[in-house]
């Protein structure tokens, strides 16, 4: 049976955090499915649309990942795509006692998902989508925050 990892997220931008997650825990599935959620409750800058082809473009020559944008509950988008993972990032205590929240409730949803947590490298533990936003709208240099692909996608 194939390991499958759901990466959920809003992605918005992709950082250089998020793929240093992607990037560690490839060796660990078979297939890690990077999943744009639409939540009603953000208001982000990029469209799924974008933020799905920059995944795409970032992991052009990685087989073993691909983007998906997704609806509602992460475990119910799981049982769709055969996922048996969800893997999240941490980069503070306080990122855990969030996200131990979460897996807990998607534990109670469905236990035969497995939340994965990673923790970032150190030199991206300050990389957060919000602050990049930040950044952006007001004609900052986001680019030591971002991959290569995002980066091009901004100069245009």
């Amino acid at each position: 049976m194939k390991r499958i990892c759901l990466f959920p997220g809003t992605f918005d931008p992709v950082t250089l955090g998020h793929v240093d997650i992607i990037n560690r825990a490839l060796p660990l599935f078979d297939k890690i499915i990077v999943g744009i959620g639409l939540n009603a409750a953000k208001e982000p800058m990029f469209s799924p649309e974008q933020r799905k082809s920059w995944i795409h473009e970032i992991y052009k020559d990685e087989p073993k990942v691909e983007g998906a944008i997704y609806e509602g509950l992460t475990v119910d988008f799981c049982k769709k795509i055969n996922a048996g993972f969800i893997l999240r990032g941490i980069r503070y205590v306080s990122d855990f006692e969030y996200e131990k929240t979460i897996a807990d409730a998607n534990r109670t949803l469905d236990r035969s998902i497995e939340t994965i947590f990673l923790t970032g490298e150190p030199k991206y533990t300050s990389v957060a989508s919000t602050i990049v936003r930040d950044i952006i709208r007001n004609g900052g240099d986001a680019s030591h925050f971002l991959p290569e692909a995002v980066i091009k996608t901004l100069k245009k």
